[in-house]
């Protein structure tokens, strides 16, 4: 659902994939919507490629390969064109099925997984797209909701007593470990739910990008109920 009283100020709508890919990023705004009502029949798909694994990577020889109903026809052909569209733009998009990420529970005062608030680093200049077309979906975060967790002073302390190091050393330790990724809400923050069947592209943390990133997290999936994610 689209319905948070920040999603002006964070979020583009657009109609169609040339727009979501087109859009720059201006101002607040470090994430950009392509609003979608879906049709077909995600969950059959999901049923047809049940795995023991948490995460089984979802080939486009194996997607073609099910049987499926109509329904679930018109499914896959949503997920192909998306797929399509992503690598004639240069990108490499990833279908997954997921029953859970790995938790990271190291640390007690610091968790680095993706079920935290977190943004995405990378050497160049692009972008995070996804799609949840079937399960519980991510959301997304405010800047402005929002504190570097290496910045919170008792959390700063306790990463000093694990580095052990020099102060000139520390920040690229953090950096290295992927601690100064990860975020903390704010007191009564309001974390927008991203939906299912819409795609999003989401600013990533790079110089050459104007606007800060866009903080998201994974969704706690349902007991029993994967999800069917396209990424890149």
């Amino acid at each position: 659902m689209l319905d948070s009283t920040n999603f002006n100020h964070q979020i583009h709508c657009v109609t169609n994939f040339e727009d979501l890919v087109s859009f720059s990023y201006v101002g607040e705004i470090n994430a950009v919507c392509w609003k979608r009502e879906l049709i077909g029949d995600f969950s059959e798909i999901v049923n047809l490629l049940a795995s023991s694994e948490n995460i089984k990577e979802i080939s486009e020889k194996e997607l073609l390969q099910l049987q499926l109903s109509k329904e679930g026809q018109l499914a896959r052909e949503i997920i192909l064109n998306d797929l399509k569209n992503l690598k004639t733009l240069g990108a490499a998009p990833v279908l997954n099925v997921i029953k859970n990420y790995e938790r990271d529970d190291a640390l007690p005062f610091f968790s680095t997984d993706v079920y935290s608030f977190h943004v995405d680093r990378s050497p160049i200049p692009t972008h995070t797209f996804l799609c949840t077309y079937y399960g519980e979906s991510s959301d997304i975060l405010p800047n402005s909701q929002a504190i570097q967790k290496i910045l919170i002073p008792e959390v700063r302390d306790e990463l000093k007593k694990l580095y052990q190091g020099s102060e000139d050393g520390f920040e690229d330790f953090l950096s290295e470990y992927f601690f100064d990724l990860h975020y903390q809400s704010t007191p009564n923050a309001q974390p927008i739910n991203l939906g299912k069947g819409n795609l999003w592209r989401l600013a990533v943390d790079h110089p050459e990008i104007q606007v800060p990133p866009c903080i998201h997290r994974a969704p706690k999936e349902k007991n029993g109920e994967s999800r069917l994610l396209l990424i890149c």
